[in-house]
This record gives C-alpha cells, sequence and structure tokens, in this order.
C-alpha cells in the first residue's frame, strides 16, 4: 500500500446528485469531510464563520435568536458579486483550515474524500490527484431544485449560473460521473470509482 494517502477531490453543480454519490462511497468505507457541513458547524452561535460575517455585514445577518439569517445572507451574496467574493474569503480560509485538520487526524490506511461544492471555483483541483466529477442535465437539475427545494425555475437557474459550468468542471476530472439514470447506474458507477480507488491506493 502507497505510503502517502491519495487526496481525493468530489464535486458537483448543486442539484447533480454529488451528496448521493458521497453517501455511496461512505457506505464503502470513505471518510468523508464535508465542506457544506463544516461551513454550517463555522455558522452556529459562537463559530468563527458567524462572527466574520456580522463583522463584515452588520448585524442584520442575524435572526432575533442569534442564529445566521440565512434567506438574508443568501439575498445578499447572489445579488452582489462583490458581497459573495467578501464572504468567500472570509469562510474558505476557516474552512480549509479546518478541513486540513480533519484530514491530518484521519487514519493512515481510510481513504479521505473531500465533498467540496465550490472546488473548481476557488481554483482547488491542481490541489488534488483525483477529482470525482458528478453531473446531471440541466433539466434534470432543475426539476429537482423546483421540486426538492421550493425554488421557482429562475431562481433555481441563478444558482447554477452562479457556479462553475459542466465543461469547467469536467476539464478537471479525473472521474466523471454522469448521474442521469437512476440510482441502480449511480451505484454502479461508484462501485467501479472504489475499486479503482482501492486498486491505486494498493499500488
Amino acid at each position: 500500500m502507497s505510503s502517502q494517502r491519495p487526496r481525493i477531490g468530489l464535486t458537483g453543480g448543486i442539484a447533480s446528485g454529488k451528496s448521493t454519490v458521497a453517501s455511496l462511497l461512505a457506505e464503502r468505507g470513505a471518510l468523508i469531510i464535508d465542506a457544506d457541513r463544516i461551513v454550517r458547524e463555522l455558522q452556529e452561535p459562537g463559530g468563527a464563520g458567524l462572527a466574520a460575517i456580522v463583522e463584515a455585514f452588520g448585524p442584520a445577518m442575524l435572526t432575533p435568536e442569534g442564529q445566521l439569517d440565512r434567506a438574508a445572507l443568501g439575498a445578499l451574496v447572489f445579488a452582489d458579486d462583490q458581497a459573495r467574493e467578501r464572504l468567500n474569503g472570509l469562510i474558505h480560509p476557516l474552512v480549509r483550515a479546518e478541513a486540513a485538520a480533519r484530514l491530518a487526524a484521519a487514519p493512515a490506511e481510510q481513504l479521505v474524500v473531500e465533498d467540496i461544492p465550490l472546488l473548481v471555483e476557488t481554483g482547488q483541483a491542481p490541489s488534488f490527484d483525483e477529482v470525482i466529477v458528478v453531473q446531471a442535465p440541466l433539466e434534470v437539475r432543475l426539476s429537482r431544485m423546483e421540486r426538492d427545494r421550493g425554488m421557482s425555475r429562475e431562481q433555481a437557474l441563478g444558482r447554477i449560473q452562479a457556479q462553475a459550468s459542466d465543461e469547467e468542471r469536467a476539464a478537471v476530472a479525473t472521474q466523471l460521473i454522469i448521474n442521469d439514470a437512476g440510482l441502480p447506474e449511480l451505484e454502479a458507477q461508484v462501485r467501479a470509482l472504489w475499486g479503482r480507488l482501492l486498486a491505486s491506493r494498493e499500488g
């Protein structure tokens, strides 16, 4: 077995099925470091992320109970590119530091997959030995966002267009998973990927 653990990144656009792929990899034994979950933890009351957001954007970002007002923050950053860049500049270094700490603490023999929605947008692809990209057709993604997240079609399209394109993600992928044929087909792709990752590690 290789003495150095490969860095494996997982990414995909909103509603592409990336979280399902992460769950399937976890079932097979991967440790998932979920950037979105780290963000949420940092944004809890008392968290460094929440403090930074309030300092940057003011107390209007808080609910009366002192929680992050996600709707207010979302409305701000999706309407203002400069605000979004400022937010990312505050949060991303905190997330990367926490992810690095979790990676360092993982058992040496365990394969670790870093689930990073904005891996491409933040220019992190060169840091990884493997970049797994999950994609799904645009219409499928829009339908999922309308159905599962209660978004209008316009809102859903705006979220998708604020992220990297399929072509930009595919350009850095070492493994492209196409989620367009249902769960059994998706599971088959993940099973093949997992076998290759294990074989690569052992080789």
